[in-house]
C-alpha cells in the first residue's frame, strides 16, 4: 500500500467566491484556495468547473494553466460534465508530477469518460453506479467489473481506474455505511485503487460535527483499504485522521516528518 492520496475538493464552482473568480477569470481566489490545500497536505487538486456548457474548454485550460504554472505543475483532477472541456484541459496539462484525473465516469451514461481517459493516458474516477444508488454491493461489483473490462479493452492499465464506492450521507442512511466499508474491502482484495467524495458522509450535519464524522470515517475507510479520497485538506482533524491511519496501515511511512500532525 502506497501513501494515501488526498485530492483537495475546495476549487469548486459551487463556492460563490470560486464561481465569481471563474466567471471573471480572477486568479487570486483560486490561487489562495490552491495554496491552502497544498500547504495542508493535498496531493492532487480537483478543479470543478461544473456543467460549463458555454466556454468550458477555455475555462478549463485557463484553470489548469493557472494552477500548474503557479504551483510547480501540481497534478489535477479535471472535474466537469463537459467532456470537451476535459479534453481541452488535458491538452495543456503538464504530467511531470502525475497523470491528469478524469472526474468522473460511471457504468451508464458517463461510461464514455473512460474513453477520454484511455485516449489521453489519464486516470479516471469510475463510480460504482449506473443510474442512481445501487441496491447492494453485488450490484456495485458488477458495475466495477463492467467498467474494468471496458477500460482494459481500450488499453488502459487497471491501476488507472480508481473506483468510487459512492459515499452516502449518514443522516437517514446510517445502515449504508457498513455496506460502503465492506465494498472498499472488496476493492482492496481485488487490488483496485479507490477514491471518492468522502465529505458527502457528513452532509447536512452541524459544522461542529462534520470534522469528527469525516475524520473517523476516513480512518475506518483507510483501514479497509481505501487508497485515496476527495476531501477538504484544510480540515485539520480530518488530515490528522488520514495521516495517523496511513502510518498504522503502512509502516514504511513511519517518519518524524510524517508524524507532524
Amino acid at each position: 500500500m502506497g501513501k494515501f492520496i488526498v485530492i483537495g475538493e475546495r476549487i469548486h464552482c459551487i463556492s460563490p467566491a470560486i464561481k465569481a473568480a471563474m466567471e471573471t477569470r480572477d486568479p487570486e481566489p483560486i490561487k489562495k484556495r490552491a495554496k491552502e490545500q497544498l500547504d495542508a497536505g493535498a496531493t492532487y487538486l480537483d478543479l470543478n468547473i461544473g456543467p460549463a456548457e458555454k466556454g468550458g474548454e477555455e475555462l478549463m485550460q485557463w484553470g489548469v494553466k493557472l494552477l500548474q504554472e503557479n504551483f510547480d505543475n501540481v497534478p489535477i483532477a479535471l472535474d466537469t460534465a463537459n467532456k470537451k472541456a476535459i479534453e481541452a484541459g488535458i491538452k495543456v496539462y503538464n504530467r511531470s508530477k502525475g497523470k491528469p484525473i478524469v472526474n468522473s465516469a460511471d457504468a451508464g451514461d458517463r461510461i464514455s469518460y473512460i474513453d477520454v481517459a484511455a485516449a489521453n493516458d489519464a486516470i479516471v474516477i469510475a463510480l460504482a453506479s449506473k443510474a442512481g444508488v445501487p441496491s447492494d454491493n453485488e450490484e456495485r461489483q458488477g458495475y466495477v467489473l463492467e467498467m474494468l473490462e471496458y477500460g482494459m479493452n481500450l488499453g488502459m492499465d487497471a491501476a488507472d481506474l480508481w473506483f468510487d464506492p459512492l459515499f452516502l450521507v449518514i443522516k437517514g442512511m446510517q445502515e449504508k455505511q457498513q455496506e460502503t466499508l465492506q465494498f472498499i474491502s472488496w476493492l482492496a482484495e481485488q487490488g483496485f485503487n479507490s477514491t471518492g467524495g468522502l465529505s458527502n458522509v457528513s452532509n447536512m450535519m452541524p459544522k461542529t460535527l462534520r470534522p469528527i464524522v469525516d475524520s473517523f470515517m476516513v480512518a475506518m475507510c483507510i483501514s479497509h483499504g481505501l487508497t485515496s479520497a476527495i476531501v477538504n485538506p484544510c480540515d485539520k482533524q480530518l488530515m490528522q485522521g488520514i495521516k495517523t491511519a496511513d502510518i498504522i496501515m503502512n509502516q514504511s511511512l513511519f517518519s518524524d516528518s510524517y508524524l507532524e500532525l
